[in-house]
């Protein structure tokens, strides 16, 4: 099933870019987009599910897998079916295909596969009991149906086990509990017969049999089992039923020992009190609160470092106890016991899984052969059960004896091939286990494995000193303690060296990129050499997947305020710009802008970036063009930029990028459209501080012209003052004045155009300039003679009636951009003096139905450069209205001596 839909997914995607580039403006367009987009993401989430997911789980919920693929299906095929009638008819005949297959593709369980599921839910059907009793058929049932999913070996018992972890976790935060329980007894038995998965060869050569996109595995795998496996599955099945059949059963009034989630890790005991610390682990509350009052502030499991630490109870195990108890016939424990011995501390510090454990405290620990750790009520068991219990540990100190092996192989001698082979051996064994990083981390591995690469270093063994550091790389990943002591060890230096040879940038990048996660290592990591060399990687580096590294690194770095001045005096922001412009990778621009980002934060950021306008220009184009994730980080990163300064405001203004705002608004992510709108109401704040400012300034004006005219003289009192006409009376008779200069250059979305003879056309400030230039444009370019200034205000207002109500036509699509209330601004509108902006501009090119072009003048330069384009879908003959901003909310009209905007 998985790969039938992983085929159809990855045609649709191939095709969803020239869909999005036909970008149907239509509302049902935009939905039928939307809606395909939603079942994508539905598709990829069910895809993901069955990847991750534990194969016993998808298992026993075959039936509700495959009823998740069927709905899949049908939002696929009736999506398809919308976007199929807006597309030309190229990519019209590809979906066509897609919808054909989809119809014809049936979705079915296996019979095999269904079996399997059914065995497993009859085995819990049977009463989940949480003991470590064995019993055969149990065993039997469980190991065929482990067998048949291709839990063949100690790996993929040990990937099972991690995802049923995931599980159980993903279960508590939804507070599943029917859930939970199921998957906690699937992980109870995965854990108690785990031994019987390890083989007598390596787990290189096991048949995984991984298959991660399926909810069961296929007959082919089941049928690659080999021999020898199960061989070996078998002498160890014979050796439990002997153990079954001899006498180790307890003496009277003995009870079940308890399963290991509903112990202690440190007094082995039933908690009467559990909670839960900051690793995720869960104690009894008194033996941690020891454990903190000791001066300990780490995990005792774990050994990770503690974030706080404080205690979160946990009443999901505490009803697991006192289920567990009821079943068994046991008083439920009301309080810890009067007195526990805390001498078990020692032993506790070991991973307590009693089929495999693996030490993860200290060598010493590991050394404890014959020793079984049981509560202090299990003392009196035979003998011979803890003999049989010992020999069940023995595959975990088969590892450990290994692991130490390569320890002293690192440690001593001096064969140094020996040494590469081992550090080759540790590269590939960490990949993936991480028992095996706590175990190492904690047993000396971090120094030994520094010295190493200090020698491959100083000798110029170049595979040596990849190996190495990608040791070092695996050890990190996912343990924080084992980075610390990397640090503490003097990584930092020996990566300095190793950065001088650029044979080695791509690793040293990698393990750059590993330690910069750790939060106490990034002030040290952002004051070192470590930050020009990674720009420099991102610079110049050919590599794709060392610049990526470099690229993430440098994030993690700019989250720390105190690495943001030693990032820009490295010249970041000219690397960042590059880095934009050069990359069309969604990946790359994301993190580019998060980078920026976290820059923008800081004052002097915000500055570095304003001095480099091709920057602004670059996120103002990819809000035109840039993926709907990409568009939300630019709106963020302009608005954090534009909420601190007008100066912004004027740059961002000038690459009009309003319309793209008004359109992201409307389609984008839901965050996006909530900082679009932000950024498009500062916008308009700030232009109602330059009104204000203008009227203010228009103000003063009248009153010193009027103190002009009216002189303060006292023995003038008695006369009558001179008759005086208005200003705007004076300005309104004056004929019509043209700006006699020829604009030569005009700007227009980052190309420049020779413009021949294009005139500007004063326009009264009357509070109808908008209207004013909009209407005496619309008659020129209608082939209509020039309107007087009285014809002017006739169509002005005209125009401006159309306009509100046109608002109030589309209210639902346009309250929102209102500034107050919707009812005042229309009536407001309607009043001749009210100045209008780009929402007016917005709707006078669909009152007009004709394309009208904003432009404004560089102060750089003296070209004009376009900042706003409304009504494109009208723009047939390239032939918009153009008016001319000048600031302070006045428009006037642009005006071509040889018909309408000539240009050569």
């Amino acid at each position: 099933m998985c790969k039938q839909l992983s085929a159809i997914y990855c045609k649709i995607l191939s095709i969803f870019p020239s869909l999005e580039e036909a970008r149907p403006r239509s509302k049902s367009g935009i939905q039928a987009l939307c809606s395909l987009h939603v079942a994508l993401e539905k598709a990829k989430n069910v895809l993901r599910h069955c990847s991750d997911c534990s194969k016993l789980y998808l298992a026993i919920t075959g039936d509700s897998v495959l009823l998740k693929f069927e709905k899949t299906k049908c939002a696929l095929e009736d999506s398809l079916k919308m976007v199929e009638d807006i597309v030309p008819q190229s990519i019209g005949c590809q979906i066509d295909e897609i919808v054909k297959e989809l119809a014809s593709m049936v979705f079915t369980l296996d019979l095999s596969e269904k079996q399997i599921g059914d065995d497993l839910i009859a085995l819990l059907q049977k009463g989940r009991q949480f003991n470590d009793s064995s019993d055969s058929g149990e065993l039997e049932c469980f190991h065929q149906a482990a067998t048949r999913l291709g839990i063949i070996s100690s790996r993929a018992a040990l990937t099972e086990r991690r995802d049923l972890k995931k599980l159980i976790e993903r279960a508590r935060s939804e507070e599943d509990k029917r859930k939970e329980s199921i998957i906690a007894y699937l992980l109870h038995l995965m854990r108690k017969y785990s031994k019987l998965f390890r083989s007598e060869f390596s787990d290189d050569n096991d048949s995984q049999g991984s298959q991660p996109c399926s909810p069961t595995v296929p007959k082919s795998q089941e049928d690659g089992v080999s021999g020898s496996n199960c061989q070996t599955f078998n002498r160890q099945l014979s050796k439990l039923s002997s153990f079954n059949l001899k006498a180790n059963s307890r003496k009277s009034g003995q009870m079940n020992l308890p399963p290991e989630e509903l112990r202690c890790p440190i007094s082995l005991q039933l908690m009467s009190d559990p909670v839960i610390i900051a690793s995720g682990q869960t104690y009894e509350r008194i033996c941690i609160e020891k454990w903190f009052r000791d001066g300990h502030n780490t995990c005792p499991k774990t050994q990770q470092k503690l974030s706080h630490l404080s205690l979160t109870p946990n009443y999901c195990v505490k009803g697991l106890v006192a289920s567990w108890c009821q079943q068994n016939g046991v008083p439920i424990p009301q309080g810890p016991p009067q007195s526990l011995d805390f001498n078990y501390w020692r032993l506790a510090l070991s991973d307590s899984e009693s089929t495999n454990s693996r030490s993860v405290n200290s060598v010493n620990s590991c050394k404890l052969k014959g020793v079984k750790v049981v509560p202090l009520e299990e003392s009196t068991i035979s003998e011979k059960t803890e003999t049989n219990a010992t020999e069940s540990l023995s595959s975990g100190e088969e590892d450990t004896e290994q692991y130490l092996s390569y320890l002293k192989a690192l440690t001593e001698g001096d064969d140094w091939k020996k040494k590469c082979e081992v550090v080759e051996r540790l590269r590939r064994l960490l990949r993936d286990d991480e028992e095996a990083r706590i175990f190492m981390g904690a047993n000396g591995f971090v120094e030994a494995l520094l010295k190493f690469l200090q020698s491959a270093v100083q000798e110029g063994h170049l595979m040596a000193r990849e190996s190495g550091a990608m040791a070092l790389f695996n050890l990190a990943v996912n343990n924080n303690r084992n980075k610390e002591i990397m640090i503490s060890a003097g990584v930092l230096s020996l990566l300095e060296e190793m950065i001088l040879n650029t044979s080695s940038h791509g690793c040293a990048t990698a393990l750059y990129l590993n330690l910069s996660c750790l939060e106490d290592a990034k002030p040290v990591i952002g004051s070192s050499q470590a930050v020009q060399f990674l720009i420099q990687v991102l610079q110049t580096n050919t590599d794709i997947q060392c610049k990526l590294d470099s690229l993430h690194a440098l994030y993690n770095l700019s989250t720390v305020p105190s690495n943001i001045p030693y990032l820009l005096s490295s010249g970041i922001i000219n690397t960042l710009q590059s880095v934009l412009v050069g990359q069309s990778d969604s990946l790359w621009t994301e993190k580019c802008i998060a980078v920026l980002i976290n820059l923008a934060i800081s004052q002097v950021g915000r500055e570095e970036i304003m001095l480099a306008p091709e920057l602004i220009s670059a996120l103002a184009s990819i809000l035109d063009t840039g993926e709907l994730q990409e568009q939300e980080q630019a709106v963020s990163c302009l608005l954090i930029l534009c909420n601190k300064t007008d100066k912004c405001i004027e740059m961002v203004l000038q690459e009009g990028v309003i319309p793209a705002l008004v359109s992201i608004s409307v389609n984008g992510t839901p965050r996006g459209r909530e900082k679009s709108q932000k950024l498009l109401m500062l916008f308009r704040e700030q232009r109602q501080r330059a009104r204000d400012h203008r009227d203010h300034a228009h103000a003063e004006t009248l009153q010193r012209a009027e103190t002009l005219q009216h002189p303060p003289e006292a023995s003038d009192l008695s006369m009558a003052p001179p008759e005086v006409k208005p200003l705007c009376k004076s300005i309104s008779r004056r004929k019509p004045c043209f700006n006699a200069s020829i604009i030569h250059v005009l700007h227009m979305n980052g190309a420049y155009f020779v413009v021949s003879k294009v005139k500007k056309k004063r326009i009264p400030g009357d509070g109808r300039c908008l209207f004013r230039s909009v209407v005496y444009g619309a008659c020129l370019r209608k082939g209509e003679p020039s309107p007087s200034i009285n014809k002017q205000k006739e169509l002005a207002d005209e125009l401006r009636a159309k306009v509100v109500d046109e608002f109030i036509k589309r209210r639902e699509d346009t309250e929102w951009f209102v500034e107050g209330d919707f009812e005042t601004y229309t009536v407001q509108m309607r009043k001749p003096h009210i100045w209008g902006g780009e929402p007016e501009l917005f709707m006078c090119s669909h009152v007009l139905q004709m394309p009208i072009t904003v432009l404004m003048q560089d102060k750089n330069s003296s070209s004009l450069k376009v900042i706003a384009e409304y009504g494109l879908e009208y723009d047939k003959d390239n032939n918009p209205i153009r008016v001319i901003y000048h600031g302070y909310g006045h428009y006037d009209v642009l005006k071509g001596s040889t018909g309408y905007y000539t240009q050569s």
